[in-house]
């Protein structure tokens, strides 16, 4: 019987916040456990439709809600100016997780949509992560769904090198309008010359950005959508590719934090 609760913990922001999440746990003490992390449109459904097949796998889930911590409304209009702000919430959720006595601090991944797929990246960054996670262990496995494929290499902020050597599953839509075709197998062969000692690419033919968010379909304008030029994006539900991708990170994690 899986066990849920409410959690919130600070960070080591700038400024410092305090974030809250919805943890899950499955019955069993040495349990991985996954972090997950919203896109721009906050807590929407998506983590919830992840969830459940982790914790069927035997893994306890942690997803939180960055934006309600610092005020924010749901869009790309209102979220914090770079996911670097927010990356500090990732590493909170790790230390947090670790301390838990059914959680062991070795085995315990990130995984995110969009926005919070940046954030997944940015985790396996030694730079990041050795300032932010103390005492506690790297993660152990990063998986980002749609993390904006082309700006690692164009925006020196968000640059992905020294990697913690972290297995790392991505996963992108054919068709979404943030990239250019050839972004996402260019920046996972960059994240195999950064250190990553695992990387493992599906593009699902044909899906847009947020293929798995099983709402409505809904035409968005982000200043970072086809290449950082501007302009509208379509997110439409793909049922086919939400649920290959479901299986492929439920098998990720669970070979990885075995």
């Amino acid at each position: 019987m899986t066990r849920t609760c409410y959690v919130a913990f600070p960070t080591q922001g700038a400024p410092p916040v305090t974030v809250a999440g919805r943890l899950s746990l499955p019955g069993g003490d040495g349990l991985g456990a996954v972090v997950i992390c919203h896109g721009s449109d906050g807590v929407d459904g998506r983590g919830g439709f992840y969830a459940p097949a982790l914790q069927r796998a035997g893994l306890a889930t942690l997803e939180l809600d960055m934006w309600a911590a610092r005020g924010s409304t749901r869009g790309a209009a209102a979220r914090p100016r770079s996911p670097i702000e927010t990356v500090p919430d990732a590493f909170a959720a790790l230390r947090f997780l670790g301390a838990q006595p059914e959680i062991d601090p070795a085995r315990i991944g990130i995984m995110g949509f969009s926005w919070g797929g940046v954030v997944t990246l940015l985790a396996a960054t030694r730079r990041l992560a050795d300032p932010l996670r103390g005492d506690a262990p790297p993660f152990a496995a990063h998986a980002p769904l749609y993390p904006v494929c082309w700006a690692y290499g164009a925006v020196p902020a968000l640059a992905l090198d020294e990697l913690t050597g972290a297995a790392i599953l991505l996963q992108t839509g054919g068709a979404d309008a943030y990239d250019a075709p050839d972004d996402a197998p260019a920046l996972a062969a960059s994240l195999r010359k950064a250190g990553a000692t695992e990387v493992s690419l599906i593009v699902h033919p044909g899906a847009s950005h947020g293929f798995d968010r099983d709402l409505p379909a809904q035409t968005i304008n982000d200043p970072f959508a086809h290449r950082g030029a501007g302009g509208p994006v379509e997110m439409a539900f793909d049922p086919t590719a939400a649920a290959a991708s479901r299986r492929a990170i439920t098998a990720f994690f669970a070979r990885t934090l075995a």
